[in-house]
C-alpha cells in the first residue's frame, strides 16, 4: 500500500526537497540533461515502456487508451521494479520522473495509476 504520496513530475522541472525519493522511469536518458543536474536517486530503466510500445504510441492522444492497456500488460511482467517502488513508498514520498513534453499523455501517468490500483 502506498502510505506516502506518489507524485509525477517532468525531470526538467527544478528538484524540490518535497519530491522525496526521485525515480527516473524512462528507458532513455533525458535529452540535454546533465546527470549532476537531474537530482535522481534511482534510474529505473526496466519499468519504462518497451521500445516498440514507446515508438508506436509516440505521445499520440488518439492512441492513449490503447497505450494504457498495453503498458499495463507490460507492467504486469515487471514485478521486481513494481515491488521496489512499492517498498520504497512505505517510508518515503516518491516522485516518478519522466521527460516527455506532454504532461497528460505519458508513461508516468500510466505507472502512477497502475501503482495506485495496487493499493486496494
Amino acid at each position: 500500500m502506498l502510505k506516502n504520496a506518489l507524485r509525477i513530475k517532468r525531470v526538467y522541472d527544478a528538484p524540490q526537497a518535497s519530491d522525496g525519493f526521485r525515480i527516473l522511469i524512462d528507458g532513455l536518458w533525458p535529452r540535454g540533461m546533465k546527470k549532476t543536474d537531474a537530482a535522481i536517486d534511482l534510474w529505473l530503466k526496466e519499468i519504462a515502456p518497451s521500445k516498440s510500445l514507446r515508438a508506436w504510441f509516440n505521445h499520440d492522444p488518439e492512441k492513449w487508451m490503447e497505450f494504457k492497456k498495453r503498458y499495463f500488460q507490460e507492467l504486469n511482467s515487471k514485478q521486481d521494479s513494481i515491488n521496489l517502488i512499492l517498498k520504497k513508498s512505505k517510508t518515503a514520498v516518491i516522485t516518478l520522473l519522466y521527460s516527455a513534453k506532454n504532461e497528460k499523455y505519458n508513461n508516468a501517468v500510466v505507472l502512477q495509476r497502475y501503482l495506485k490500483g495496487l493499493e486496494h
